[in-house]
């Protein structure tokens, strides 16, 4: 049998073989394997404390940007945001929509002023022909009194003795006929005198006519007066005297002084 070589022989023998490329791949391993080792005893032996630290080296290069990455979730709503301004140029008017409900009617407002009178209008249809009236159902107003005393109320000459006082519309008490029934009515008076008279038939104590007579003799004259005179009711008319110009009136057996009165005809509307 062959003798068998020591080990370190054997290594020696077959490192003679190897090329010298791999003679420098065998030393290179071998470095990093002691390194290793040193490397090893040294970080279980030594304190880190007690290790040298070499200084941090320089960055690198920023390195060429990655891929980008899957889309993320939707995110939450965000809060309004403030208004801007506006920017743009206002369109044109659109349509006109559909009329919506009516509203509630609103609180009632203030009277307010009357407005100008209207145009006449057109006279309406003659009325259906009423019936055939009765002259007796009418009222017919109507009196005369005499004067029998000197009674007088401040100016008013009072005839005190009634004669007729149809519808009660004349008073022996103030000398007035008061009408009732608005219409036209008659009046007359024959005063009879013993000197200067004037006399006037009053409508509410204003004077509507004056007749005056001169006697300068003395003698009894008649002195007389009448007017028609459109009424109303309430209105009252007697007879009235002017004491400067003369008021002499007779009152005896010898001649009597009337004032009588009477409606013409009713005035409706």
């Amino acid at each position: 049998m062959p003798e068998e070589l020591p080990a370190n022989r054997a290594a020696d023998s077959r490192c003679s073989l190897l090329t010298p490329a791999r003679r420098d791949c065998r030393m290179r391993l071998g470095l990093w394997l002691a390194a290793s080792a040193l490397a090893a005893v040294l970080g279980t032996a030594l304190p880190a404390e007690q290790v040298c630290r070499a200084p941090d080296g320089k960055d690198g290069f920023p390195g060429v940007p990655g891929l980008d990455g899957r889309p993320g979730q939707k995110g939450d709503v965000g809060e309004p945001g403030k208004p801007a301004p506006r920017t743009g140029i206002r369109g044109p008017k659109g349509d006109e929509g559909e009329p919506g409900p009516p509203g509630n009617p609103g609180n009632r407002g203030f009277h307010g002023p009357p407005g100008p009178r209207g145009v006449p209008g057109q006279p309406g249809p003659r009325g259906a022909k009423g019936k055939a009236g009765n002259i007796l159902e009418q009222p017919r107003p109507a009196f005369s009194a005499s004067r029998k005393s000197q009674t007088n109320r401040g100016s008013t000459v009072v005839f005190d003795n009634i004669i007729t006082n149809q519808e009660n519309s004349y008073s022996t008490q103030s000398g007035e006929f008061t009408c009732r029934i608005p219409g036209l009515y008659y009046f007359a008076f024959q005063v009879v005198s013993i000197g200067d008279l004037c006399l006037s038939i009053t409508k509410n104590r204003e004077r509507v006519v004056s007749f005056c007579d001169n006697n300068s003799r003395n003698i009894l004259q008649v002195n007389s007066g009448s007017s028609v005179l459109s009424l109303a009711v309430g209105d009252q008319v007697s007879v009235s005297f002017d004491p400067v110009k003369g008021s002499q009136i007779y009152s005896g057996s010898e001649a009597d002084s009337v004032f009588s009165g009477f409606m013409l005809f009713p005035q409706t509307g």
